[in-house]
């Protein structure tokens, strides 16, 4: 079983999103039995609380349901727990780096260079911006779920 760790800042909007769309894609797949997802936060503000509104209506204007995720902060058992974890930005990727152990360092990325977007690096905070920051997130995580779940069928992960 291949384990995933997908992380942002408070774990409500980028990585619950990206969650979401990548445990669809895996199910679409018919990977569930192979390929276990979670999201975290690297701040502890927001634990325990579903993912923001708007996010979660995104997502469901493109069928995929969020509202059972609930936000939780990375722990320092997770570096050894996952064997990928995916940083949506520059600002997370540093934190988890600081954080992890020397020896679990090469499983950290940044998630859309990883993933095999190409346009950008960094996945955008819509939180403080409009809807259409959330479809724009919803953009680039379903292009990077795409190519990651294609990895997986290729078994190139």
């Amino acid at each position: 079983m291949k384990r995933i760790l997908l992380v942002c800042l408070g774990n409500i909007c980028r990585s619950p999103t990206a969650h979401g769309v990548l445990l669809g894609k895996i199910e679409d797949a018919g990977l569930s039995g192979s390929v276990e997802v979670q999201s975290a936060g690297t701040g502890m503000w927001h634990v325990g609380e579903a993912p923001d509104v708007r996010a979660i209506e995104a997502a469901k204007t493109r069928g995929y349901d969020l509202s059972g995720l609930r936000a939780q902060q990375v722990q320092d058992g997770d570096f050894s727990r996952f064997d990928l974890i995916l940083a949506m930005d520059y600002s997370n990727y540093d934190e988890l780096m600081i954080r992890c152990p020397e020896e679990s360092k090469s499983k950290i990325n940044l998630f859309l260079p990883f993933s095999g977007v190409s346009e950008v690096d960094e996945v955008p905070d819509p939180y403080y911006g409009g809807a259409k920051g959330f479809d724009k997130v919803l953009d680039l995580v379903e292009q990077a779920a795409d190519n990651l779940v294609a990895r997986f069928t290729e078994r190139t992960l």
